[in-house]
């Protein structure tokens, strides 16, 4: 990761990186993405806007196909060893009736449950691993807010970081920023939802 000065976009002097890949979006998926490019020598960025991890989300459950990619990665023993329970099965009562909606244990993987764990502490520990690789970098308190335009292509982002605008530039720009990505609208993708498979259900 390299940082100049130069005269590019929202301001005549601003701060620029450059980096081969740049994401927006320290989610689960930002992180972990973040993670295998690193992993693989690809230097890479991952900006997320918040301090910390430690919000709200909306699940805090670790599927067992995720379980068996961490599985894969070597990475299982150390994510077994955070705090966490496990569910083999679901069942719900209807009125004198316990019906099972879904036995895990039926799944062709190694681990048979769900995992629940706070996503605080699941992002902390992936980007811990991932920090391990000199090519990985995490800017806290940095959002991706425009992505930068050059003969009609994008080739990085702009960036706010506390009152300051960066330009971060990479060949390869991701929008990893959830449901309401500010990097898919500026950069004019429209959403085709065609649903996703749950391995819950």
């Amino acid at each position: 990761m390299r940082g100049v000065k130069r005269e590019v976009g929202y301001t005549k002097s601003m701060e620029t990186l450059s980096s081969q890949c740049v994401i927006a979006g320290g989610g689960p998926a930002g992180i972990m993405l973040g993670y295998l490019l690193a992993r693989a020598g690809i230097e890479t960025i991952v900006l997320e806007k918040w301090p910390d991890f430690f919000r709200d989300f909306r699940g805090d459950t670790i599927h067992p196909a995720t379980m068996q990619i961490l599985r894969e990665l070597g990475m299982i023993e150390k994510f077994f060893a955070l705090p966490h329970s496990e569910m083999e099965s679901m069942t719900i009562n209807f009125g004198d009736d316990a019906v099972m909606i879904a036995d895990f244990r039926k799944i062709a993987v190694a681990d048979k449950f769900v995992a629940f764990i706070p996503q605080w502490d699941f992002l902390n520990f992936l980007s811990a691993e991932a920090r391990q690789y000199p090519a990985f970098h995490l800017m806290m308190e940095t959002e991706a807010i425009d992505v930068i335009r050059e003969n009609g292509m994008v080739v990085g982002v702009f960036a706010k970081r506390g009152n300051d605008t960066i330009a971060i530039r990479a060949p390869l720009t991701i929008g990893a920023d959830g449901r309401h990505s500010t990097i898919r609208e500026k950069a004019g993708f429209v959403v085709d939802d065609l649903g996703a498979p749950i391995d819950v259900l």
